[in-house]
């Protein structure tokens, strides 16, 4: 059975603080998903973020092994904090920044990666047809056709319920994987985290 770490990673500029940026990081490191190893990045205006999310993943991986005894064989990334205009730029600058990590840990160490971009802050809406007219979607529909992206793999989740209002539902889009992971278990293990 493979073993795998998630790492969950957001960024926040603040602009009352001259664009001083904040980064967390956070990584499982038991099969279980319980346990957490977690870091906060504060970075000055003109630093690049990846610099201090490899240290991250380097210092996660560093804790996966000692709790271990071995480094997982993949690695998930949900990346918040990142706009429709730094799609390209993180595909081709962070995640081979990323993955120069792996080499740092052993020359033969080379884990399959899955690169997810999450983005919460979107205008679609989706509703569902009932006999009374339109509903909100039950948490877990899931959209990856029709109004998805040309150009990417990406999908919508509804990841709760609501009662009042429209649901806005969470766009991910999967700019990086290596891992064979088919689309449907992409999406189930999205809504289950």
């Amino acid at each position: 059975r493979l073993s795998a770490m998630i790492v969950g990673i957001d960024s926040y500029h603040d602009p009352s603080r001259r664009n001083r940026s904040v980064c967390s990081f956070v990584a499982s490191y038991n099969q279980s998903m319980t346990l957490w190893y977690s870091k906060v990045i504060f970075q000055e205006k003109g630093q690049e973020i990846v610099d201090g999310l490899k240290c991250c993943l380097v210092d996660a991986l560093t804790h996966y092994l000692r709790s271990n005894g071995q480094l997982p064989d993949r690695i998930i990334i949900y990346r918040d904090g990142v706009g429709d205009g730094q799609l390209k730029l993180l595909q081709q600058y962070e995640i081979p920044q990323m993955k120069i990590c792996f080499t740092i840990l052993g020359s033969n160490y080379q884990p399959t990666l899955t690169y997810v971009v999450v983005q919460k802050r979107i205008n679609t809406r989706i509703f569902l047809k009932s006999r009374d007219g339109y509903d909100n979607p039950n948490p877990g529909t899931v959209v990856d056709h029709c109004i998805t992206r040309r150009d990417w793999y990406d999908f919508l989740i509804v990841s709760q319920k609501v009662t009042q209002g429209t649901v806005t539902p969470t766009h991910y889009v999967v700019v990086y994987d290596d891992s064979g992971i088919t689309p449907d278990q992409c999406q189930r293990l999205t809504y289950k985290m």
